[in-house]
C-alpha cells in the first residue's frame, strides 16, 4: 500500500495520477486529505481516502496502518512545519512503514540562502529521517514551472513580467513530471537512502521565458526587472499583503542569486526519457 499525503494538492495529486497512469492498482493507493469532500474524484477512481492532519498525531497513526510506502509532501504552512513532519515520520515509524519519500528543495546552499525560512525545514526534515532510520528517498525539487505565471504577475502577457529575479536562471519542472518522478521512486527498487535532484537539464531566466512567450503568442512579452523594494511596493499598492509580497520577493532574490541553478539533475534518469522542455510546457499552457 502506498499512501500519498497532500493528495488534493498539486504535487500529491500529480503523483497519484502518475501512479494510475503507470497501471498501479487504485485500491493499493491511499490518499491522505483533511477534507474528504475535496477528494471526491479520487474516491470515485477507487483510491482509499484517509482523513488526517499533520497536526493531529492520532489521525496520522490511524491513516498509516497497513502502509508500506509513504510520500510525505512537505507542509505548506509556515508555522511548526518540523513538528508536523516529525508527526508523520513518527506515525510511519510506529506503523512499520518500510520507505518514506520526502519532497525537499534543490538549492545551492542551506547556509547562504536568502530564503532560509523556506529551505531550512527541508534540511531539518532530511536530518530527522536519517536519524530515525526508516529507509528514505529525498526528492530535492526545483520550483514548479506551474508557478511561472504566479511569479510573473497578473496579466503579464499584456503588461510584462514583473518580478525581481534579474538574470538568474532556474531549471523549472512541471508538477506533472515531479509527480511522475515520485511515482517511479515509489514503485521501483533501488532508491533507498538516496537524494535525487528533480530539476530540468537546462535552466532559464525570466528574460528567456519572456522571449519564448513572445514567440509562442506572437506578441511582445516584456520582462520588467524591478528591484525587490520596488516589487514589494508595487504589489502592496495592488492590494497584496506586505508579508506575501516580501515572501515572493525572497524567491526572486534567490533566483537572481542563482540559488536554484545547482547544475545537477536526476530527472531524466528517473523518467527514462528527456524531461519536457520549457518551451513545450509554455506552449501547452499559453499557446
Amino acid at each position: 500500500m502506498i499512501l500519498v499525503t497532500g493528495a488534493t494538492g498539486g504535487l500529491g495529486n500529480a503523483t497519484i495520477q502518475a501512479l494510475l497512469k503507470k497501471g498501479f492498482p487504485a485500491n493499493e493507493i491511499s490518499a491522505l486529505v483533511r477534507d474528504e469532500h475535496k477528494a471526491a474524484d479520487l474516491k470515485s477512481a477507487g483510491i482509499q481516502i484517509k482523513i488526517g492532519n499533520y497536526n493531529e498525531y492520532d489521525s496520522l497513526k490511524t491513516a498509516l496502518v497497513g502502509v508500506d510506502k509513504l510520500l510525505l509532501v512537505s507542509s505548506n504552512e509556515m508555522v511548526d512545519r518540523l513538528v508536523q513532519h516529525k508527526n508523520v515520520i513518527n506515525a510511519a515509524l510506529e506503523n512499520g512503514v518500510k520507505h518514506i519519500v520526502y519532497t525537499g528543495i534543490d538549492i545551492v546552499s542551506y547556509e547562504t540562502t536568502v530564503i532560509p525560512y523556506v529551505s531550512q525545514i527541508h534540511k531539518d526534515t532530511a536530518d530527522y529521517l536519517q536519524k530515525v532510520g526508516i529507509p528514505y528517498t529525498i526528492l530535492d525539487n526545483t520550483l514548479y514551472a506551474d508557478s511561472i505565471g504566479m511569479f510573473s504577475g497578473e496579466k503579464f502577457l499584456e503588461t510584462g513580467i514583473f518580478f525581481p529575479a534579474g538574470e538568474g536562471k532556474l531549471p523549472w519542472v512541471p508538477k506533472a513530471e515531479m509527480g511522475e518522478a515520485a511515482a517511479v521512486v515509489l514503485t521501483t527498487s533501488g532508491h533507498e537512502n538516496k537524494n535525487y535532484a528533480i530539476t530540468a537539464n537546462v535552466a532559464y531566466s525570466f528574460s528567456e521565458i519572456a522571449e519564448i512567450l513572445s514567440e509562442i503568442t506572437g506578441q511582445e512579452v516584456k520582462y520588467l526587472k524591478p528591484d525587490a523594494e520596488t516589487y514589494v511596493e508595487g504589489l502592496v499598492k495592488a492590494g497584496v499583503p506586505k508579508e506575501i509580497a516580501s515572501f515572493l520577493a525572497g524567491f526572486g532574490i534567490a533566483i537572481g542569486n542563482g540559488e536554484f541553478n545547482t547544475h545537477r539533475s536526476d530527472l531524466e534518469k528517473l523518467l527514462g526519457r528527456k524531461p519536457m522542455e520549457i518551451k513545450a510546457y509554455l506552449t501547452e499552457i499559453y499557446g
